[in-house]
């Protein structure tokens, strides 16, 4: 936005210390005159006989004092240049560090010594945003990298196809199609989970009431045949959990979270099991989903939130999926104001808690 130039802060400081002070000399000198206007009698007499008039004490006393407000105006401009740079001096550091900023480097800090104050409280400030600022690039540069290699391989695999069916005219048809069929659907559901990701970053959808209970209930019911077809055992339970949020984010969260559980489980035969539970407290609500499954270790559970981060000791090869669901499930829960807890369980599995603000 243009602006027209105006005065420095450092001089429109400087005019008010200076005009500050000049006031407040024109009130000391006005009230010494009035005190000599109405205190000293018209003749004074002093040592040696001499007599002091009035009148002429007070013509004396305006030249006098116009050499004073001199002096002040004078004092006052360069006292308050001289303080005005030193008060402002730490701006000059913030405005620094935003141009570096703005440049492209994150990496600068201000780092602002000295004691606690507004000006330290300001650069602190600045300095966190600055941190925040350089990890969500960090991130959305790896998950840029990250996206355009998963979406390349299936691009990739079937650009190969093609080539293979060009170069050999006897080549299976069928077969061929058949695996051009699962490489285009594993892309196309890259690219909705990406597109779903987009839009929970962007908060850009109409907030309604929502129960998790109900959704719980239809997630479980929709992913049931995938459960049995891995002989895993589904429970739902809890209480009636009501929130505030976009119904089909909130929706796909929790269906994530079920299909993660069931695919990341016991091997079938093995008894595994999905449990999906509800709490209201008195100002959030909690969705809970534990499965067994392997032991975890901490350092691995603390990065299955990252995209594409899949955790390869956790895959089943039929179920490997596109590596976002628990990176959807974190954007989606952020976007609604509320958090994720990853917890590796002690007889083996995970314990995932998505705690949302409860509804008014």
């Amino acid at each position: 936005m243009a602006r027209e130039p105006g005065l420095s802060v450092r001089l429109r400081l400087t005019l008010s210390y200076a005009g500050f002070l000049m006031v407040a000399g024109v009130l000391l000198l006005a009230a010494m005159w009035a005190y000599l206007v109405h205190s000293l009698p018209n003749v004074t007499a002093i040592a040696g006989g001499t007599l002091l008039v009035r009148d002429d004490l007070l013509r004396d006393f305006v030249p006098a004092a116009a050499a004073v407000m001199g002096f002040l105006l004078v004092f006052g401009l360069v006292g308050g240049w001289l303080l005005a740079g030193r008060m402002l001096a730490p701006l000059d550091r913030i405005a620094e560090a935003t141009r570096t900023a703005a440049s492209g480097s994150l990496s600068h800090r201000i780092r602002m010594p000295g004691r606690d104050d507004e000006f330290r409280e300001l650069a602190d400030a600045f300095d966190a945003m600055l941190a925040r600022l350089e990890a969500h690039v960090e991130e959305q540069q790896r998950f840029a990298a990250n996206a355009s290699h998963e979406l390349r391989t299936p691009l990739a695999i079937s650009k190969s196809l093609v080539d293979v069916a060009r170069a050999d005219p006897d080549s299976d048809i069928p077969e061929l199609l058949d695996r051009l069929a699962v490489v285009n659907t594993r892309a196309i559901d890259l690219t909705e989970a990406l597109l779903l990701l987009s839009r929970a970053d962007q908060r850009s959808f109409t907030r309604e009431r929502v129960d998790l209970s109900l959704l719980a209930e239809e997630a479980t019911e929709t992913l049931l045949p995938l459960a049995e077809k891995h002989g895993i055992t589904l429970e739902t339970s809890g209480d009636i959990a009501v929130t505030t949020g976009s119904p089909a984010l909130l929706l796909q969260l929790t269906t994530n979270l079920v299909h993660n559980a069931i695919v990341h489980n016991l091997p079938v035969g093995e008894g595994g099991s999905v449990r999906v539970t509800t709490q209201a407290r008195p100002t959030t609500v909690l969705l809970t989903v534990e499965n067994t499954g392997e032991h975890l270790a901490p350092d691995l559970v603390a990065t299955l939130t990252e995209p594409f981060r899949r955790g390869a000791e956790r895959i089943h090869t039929d179920q490997a999926g596109v590596g976002l669901g628990l990176a959807i499930v974190e954007r989606i829960a952020h976007a609604h104001d509320g958090t994720l807890a990853l917890t590796a369980r002690p007889t083996g599995g995970l314990r995932v808690t998505v705690e949302l603000p409860a509804r008014a």
